[in-house]
């Protein structure tokens, strides 16, 4: 059965791929870079290593990696402190489930990122452990974020749920052996082929229940 639940940030709890991918565009724009078309869907998942290395050797940003990764974090956690625009639901759904699972993120964003929108939103509390692709050696779609959150909690990968909304996440979680829950992005929705690795399929974290998480789980 289900030991534990899993949760991306970004596009499931926090409304944030777009204020990603203008926070790199407008990098990418002030420093001699490219931004053609595409390139937010291909960055999607990427630790932020390798976000930094593709902008600077694929777009050709005159900034180094490390500088990029400073620049971009910096105007996402601008935002953050503005405003944090977590998505409807979101706080209902972590609730429930923390009331019977631990809880763990598997994230994309940084280290920052990940605890300034997890005190924002005051859901920090709820959650047993945090990893970030930057603190794994891959990215998503590889599984590594989502095998090491596993371990954090102390639950076998395939006794995992993982609730994901994109390409790369699904894939990751897929991977790493998870049950998957896609709660697919408007902005950029996972394709069909990727929405067929998921056990269940959501329009809005408001139905995300620990019955919903019952019924896709594996059987006892």
């Amino acid at each position: 059965m289900i030991s534990a639940v899993a949760f991306d940030l970004d596009g499931v709890l926090v409304d944030s791929e777009r204020t990603w991918a203008d926070a790199r565009r407008d990098v990418a724009l002030r420093n001699g870079g490219q931004w053609p078309g595409g390139v937010e869907a291909t960055m999607m998942g990427m630790s932020s290593p390798e976000w930094a290395a593709y902008l600077h050797d694929e777009l050709r940003v005159q900034l180094e990696p490390a500088a990029i990764v400073d620049e971009v974090v910096g105007r996402v956690l601008a935002i953050y402190r503005k405003e944090l625009p977590l998505l409807p639901g979101a706080e209902g759904a972590v609730r429930r489930l923390a009331s019977r699972w631990p809880l763990g993120v598997a994230s994309s964003s940084n280290r920052p990122v990940i605890d300034a929108a997890l005190a924002a939103s005051g859901l920090a509390g709820c959650f047993a452990a945090t990893v970030s692709s930057e603190e794994v050696a891959r990215g998503k779609p590889a599984p590594d974020v989502y095998l090491a959150v596993a371990h954090a909690l102390g639950a076998a990968p395939a006794d995992c749920a993982a609730i994901e909304d994109s390409n790369n996440g699904i894939k990751s979680a897929s991977t790493a052996g998870m049950v998957v829950v896609a709660v697919p992005n408007r902005e950029f929705p996972p394709d069909p082929d990727t929405l067929s690795l998921a056990a269940g399929q959501i329009d809005s974290l408001h139905e995300l229940t620990p019955a919903l998480i019952d019924r896709v789980g594996p059987p006892s």
